[in-house]
């Protein structure tokens, strides 16, 4: 089996094309499901946020696997075959290990460094273990990204090459000035109770806004999330926040001088015809950030007098100019690194299996000697047995130490999974045991996550 990504990004299409292929919580559900019934593949995770969706998968064949890994995003999004094929891209083997640790570094996000891409990796993960669609290699695979991507945020200052989606979408709405100048005191309705409708009413609550209200279908979430800006002991602590219906929504739009939307709508949360309806009868200008996907603010509001809207799209081209600081060299070197030891233990871990059927054999060999034995001299008294027993174990273990320990050094190394068969050829060992420790080391791993919080 090997490793298949497809997918398509804000790298590869434009944000009219990502709107359509988003995926909500039970699209990736069912997509996922459909994704392990078919035929060429073993396991599936996908990886869905504001501005790429990605399905990974462990198959059989290349390009059986490329053809149903893009009908089956296909049907589960909203653009078909023949129009979402072009923006598709394909990676295989280490080419698709490179290219999650690129995204998980934050290499490949719209704003170069932002770790927000780390929290949505773990959740793609906890979904596929909860499901149980993602089995030894994914779980391995993405678990090694989050440790990949925490690594190049500590050892470099990969950090400082960008910014959260968020600042920087903030950053575009001040207009060079410090956001902290620019927020200080201003009216905020944040749309949405999610973690980037969190971050953002936390960003803009030490950026000293003077009041903040909360939107959410789910009154309660939004409660909540009011709650922890004004926790005492908090860094937000000082902040103004309530909670509000979503039916107050335009009236809050109307005295607000910022609003900020990023839900799971699949419509529009602010029609073109709700802005306008806010900007009567006031003299202020309005700021609007949509960092939804599909957005929730219509387009058309970018024409409207005294409106400045912000949008992934619009991000995406302010992105596109961004400076890339240095670390990102480094970045790439530590992201080179850890795809070469990556690639090395999933060639190691292919041999212990055989090894492991290889010891049971001989142990089972010995076991069997020593009885044999018993039967043809049944004087030996429990010293003479236990004394014959450990030697001949111990000759066992050192005929068998150099050549297994030689042989997980070759699987390591590329083309090294045809020691493997060659192993199990040498010895004549039963396909069925080696199967069955397979089966048994996967099982350890496969467990569903018991934390599924963010990074």
């Amino acid at each position: 089996m090997s490793l298949l990504v497809v997918g398509l990004s804000h790298r590869s299409a434009p944000v009219s094309v990502l709107e359509r292929a988003a995926l909500g919580g039970d699209a990736q559900a069912k997509l996922l499901t459909d994704t392990v019934a078919a035929e060429p593949a073993a396991e599936a995770a996908v990886l869905a946020t504001c501005n790429r969706v990605e399905l990974y998968a462990d198959v059989d064949k290349f390009h059986a696997g490329v053809a149903e890994l893009s009908t089956l995003l296909s049907q589960h999004s909203q653009v078909g075959l023949e129009e979402l094929t072009p923006y598709l891209y394909v990676h295989y083997e280490d080419r698709a290990v490179h290219h999650l640790f690129s995204v998980a570094c934050g290499l490949d996000s719209m704003v170069v460094g932002e770790g927000q891409i780390l929290g949505q990796i773990k959740d793609a993960l906890a979904t596929g273990q909860s499901l149980h669609t993602a089995g030894r290699l994914l779980n391995d695979l993405f678990q090694q990204a989050l440790r990949v991507g925490k690594r190049a945020h500590s050892e470099t200052g990969i950090d400082r090459a960008g910014q959260s989606l968020v600042t920087f979408g903030l950053g575009q709405l001040a207009e060079g000035r410090p956001v902290t100048e620019w927020a200080a005191g201003k009216r905020v309705l944040v749309i949405g109770a999610g973690s980037m409708s969190a971050l953002s009413a936390a960003t803009l609550a030490r950026a000293g806004a003077g009041e903040i209200v909360i939107a959410n279908r789910t009154l309660e979430r939004a409660e909540r999330l009011a709650r922890i800006l004004t926790e005492p002991g908090s860094d937000t602590a000082g902040a103004v926040a309530r909670a509000v219906p979503m039916e107050r929504v335009p009236a809050e739009l109307a005295r607000a001088d910022l609003a900020l939307s990023c839900t799971g709508a699949t419509g529009l949360v602010l029609t073109g015809q709700d802005v306008e309806a806010a900007l009567a009868g006031r003299a202020a200008p309005l700021a609007l950030l949509d960092l939804a996907m599909p957005r929730d603010i219509d387009a058309a509001a970018h024409r409207l007098d005294g409106v400045r809207l912000v949008d992934i799209e619009s991000l995406a081209e302010a992105s596109a100019d961004a400076p890339m600081a240095a670390d990102v060299d480094q970045v790439r070197a530590i992201v080179a690194d850890e795809v070469t030891a990556f690639g090395a233990a999933q060639r190691a871990a292919v041999i212990t299996p055989t090894v492991v059927a290889l010891r049971t054999m001989a142990a089972g060999v010995v076991s069997g000697e020593i009885a044999r034995l018993e039967g043809r001299l049944p004087g030996l008294d429990e010293k003479e047995r236990g004394e014959i027993t450990q030697t001949v174990r111990r000759v066992v273990d050192k005929l068998l130490h150099a050549p297994t320990v030689r042989v997980k050094q070759l699987a390591a190394e590329p083309g090294g999974a045809g020691y493997a068969d060659a192993l199990r050829t040498l010895f004549d060992l039963d396909p069925e045991t080696v199967a069955s420790v397979s089966r048994a080391g996967g099982a350890d791993r496969t467990e569903p996550s018991t934390n599924r919080g963010r990074s």
